[in-house]
């Protein structure tokens, strides 16, 4: 069977190719699936889609009319499925529910880091041969406070190494985590949290509920020499409100690996363009804002869990099987 792969990234796809050599054919394109590329996918029954693809109503009728019967997403996260309308098409959708934590807790800790001690400003002057510390210096992690906002796999990971920094954990969740409340964290409402960490990193899922969790009032509260970091979903932050709040001069970093509009931008090179998104733009004039391009997860380990367990949905699928992974089961 042919299987068509969407957004798939130049360092994934020796992988991905490789991954289901022995099984099936599959076609990799860079190019993202959405309402213009959708008819590309006509004649596959399987189509893997990557996070920043659009699967939404018209997108899912599209890939049905055209012969796909099961989507395979290659993330976590599925928030750009319609899942409602693949159950009225009977479309099988799974997706990756868990990879390498240690990935994105990393890199967490890396923006932090570099924010922290001015690490990439400092790179900059040296290559110009300017070795000077004005305006570079950070603040000793060890005895400061840290606020978790999800305490998951990655959460957990992320305040293992908080832990040996020696920093003071404060962590909020809908349910206290053992392995946390182990670490010495105390767990407390968001206003605490907001109010009482140096540094505050985000790894809740987006949902409803915690849809710009971090709003106006949210970054009011905040130390105004505070660290955030977003390594889960672009929309937990009101992009606008932190634009206002650092136009303020308060916090003293922001690391963004995620952007609430980032599909159409993040993995697409728009050097030669103008960007239109003018928050984007204004957030990358501040000094003390790093953003990625939704890198954290992007590591040897973490693409080969990804890859290993989309072949193991694509196989349930053909064998009728069913697994945790399944988000849409077809009907009986």
């Amino acid at each position: 069977m042919d299987i068509i792969a969407f957004g798939v990234l130049a360092d994934e796809r020796p992988q991905l190719e490789v991954a289901f050599a022995d099984q099936h054919a599959v076609r990799c394109l860079e190019l993202f699936l959405n309402p213009d590329t959708a008819p590309t996918a006509r004649g596959y029954e399987v189509v893997s889609s990557s996070v920043n693809d659009v699967l939404d109503a018209d997108v899912l009728a599209a890939l049905a009319d055209g012969g796909t019967r099961m989507i395979a997403q290659r993330s976590t996260g599925y928030n750009n499925i319609d899942l409602d309308r693949a159950r009225e098409l009977d479309l099988t959708v799974a997706r990756v529910s868990s990879y390498s934590p240690y990935s994105v807790a990393e890199f967490a800790w890396s923006l932090a880091l570099a924010l922290n001690r001015r690490t990439v400003r400092a790179a900059g002057r040296t290559r110009e041969f300017d070795f000077r510390l004005n305006g570079l210096m950070g603040r000793d992690f060890h005895d400061r406070t840290v606020g978790v906002m999800g305490t998951g796999k990655i959460g957990t990971a992320f305040s293992r190494i908080a832990h040996g920094f020696g920093m003071r954990l404060l962590g909020w969740d809908v349910q206290e985590n053992s392995d946390c409340l182990a670490l010495g964290m105390e767990y407390v409402d968001k206003d605490r949290l907001f109010g009482e960490a140096d540094l505050i990193s985000l790894h809740v899922p987006l949902l409803p509920a915690t849809h710009h969790i971090v709003d106006a009032d949210a970054l009011g509260r905040m130390k105004s020499d505070a660290i955030l970091i977003n390594t889960s979903r672009g929309g937990l932050i009101d992009a606008a409100a932190l634009v206002a709040a650092l136009r303020d001069g308060r916090l003293d970093g922001v690391g963004l690996d995620v952007y609430e509009e980032e599909a159409g931008v993040f993995f697409v090179d728009h050097s030669l363009e103008v960007m239109t998104d003018d928050t984007l733009a204004r957030l990358m004039t501040f000094r003390n804002v790093l953003v990625t391009s939704h890198q954290a997860y992007f590591t040897r380990d973490a693409v080969g869990q990804i890859i290993d367990t989309t072949v193991r949905n694509v196989a349930d699928y053909l064998a009728g099987r069913t697994s945790d992974n399944v988000l849409v089961r077809p009907k009986e």
